[in-house]
């Protein structure tokens, strides 16, 4: 099995050095950048996670192979304006997860894991130092999406106190925020709107750290809810030959509220 992993991986990096091959490549491939292949990197990520919630297996080996092109991709625009290779990348996160697990391939003792993420964060800290990065909140990328960004500012800080006490502060604060938003309302300026509903889901992304849950998580469950139970409005009104264009808001109120408790009954 390892022969052929690197057997594959050459030939992973053969395929993409051809696709930039000046002469033969693809026309396309050859004009990309770091810049225009970012999109492409997330959003394989995403599809990874979507693999994985839907626990579908096949779809998860054909998705990380997508998202282990991006990275040969990137790698190869990088050797080919003299920065790095695929191999400096390889090495580079190989060392850091030697340096990150002493207890595994040192001589520390061994961890429980919730002491091993303790050190995991302390050594991230140092080597954010080392890199001149200053500040607790050093090194949290701005272009991670907006929910997840929130929750990491919000845990980074609370690692030196900066944090309310329980979920119920969190709580209150989010109704001081309602009652903010609602105060905005009648004058309905865009700039203050838009200021405090990024407030509220600020908080709410503090409220999901504070409860355990990983907000992206939750938003995507809740968009995929959304989605489930307005196909099923759809399906109710096309059983009576209607589309939801021509139904009134009462009627697919009452569809929806329908397929919210076949779908309650259902987990029972």
């Amino acid at each position: 099995m390892p022969h052929r992993a690197e057997a594959e991986l050459r030939r992973l990096l053969d395929i993409m050095a051809a696709l930039r091959d000046p002469a033969g490549g693809c026309p396309w491939d050859r004009e990309q950048t770091f810049a225009t292949i970012a999109p492409y990197t997330i959003e394989e990520a995403y599809e990874v996670a979507d693999a994985i919630g839907r626990g579908d297996m096949p779809a998860l080996a054909d998705e990380l192979g997508d998202l282990l092109f991006q990275v040969v991709y990137h790698a190869r625009l990088a050797e080919e304006a003299g920065r790095f290779d695929f191999a400096t990348v390889a090495a580079a996160i190989a060392d850091k997860m030697v340096r990150r697990h002493p207890h595994v391939f040192g001589e520390a003792a061994a961890r429980s894991a919730g002491a091993q993420s303790l050190a995991w964060e302390e050594q991230k800290r140092a080597e954010r130092a080392q890199r001149a990065e200053t500040g607790t909140l050093a090194g949290i990328p701005h272009a991670l999406p907006a929910l997840t960004r929130a929750e990491k500012l919000t845990a980074r800080a609370a690692r030196v106190g900066f944090d309310w006490p329980d979920a119920a502060a969190v709580m209150d604060k989010f109704s001081e925020e309602i009652d903010e938003l609602r105060a905005e309302l009648p004058g309905a300026d865009p700039a203050r709107l838009a200021d405090e509903v990024g407030d509220l889901l600020f908080v709410l992304a503090n409220l999901a750290r504070k409860l355990r849950l990983d907000p992206e998580t939750c938003l995507r469950a809740a968009n995929d809810k959304f989605a489930r139970r307005f196909g099923a409005v759809e399906a109710t009104l096309a059983a009576a030959g209607r589309l939801p264009a021509e139904a009134t808001l009462e009627e697919m109120e009452a569809a929806w509220q329908a397929a919210k408790a076949r779908e309650r009954a259902a987990a029972e």
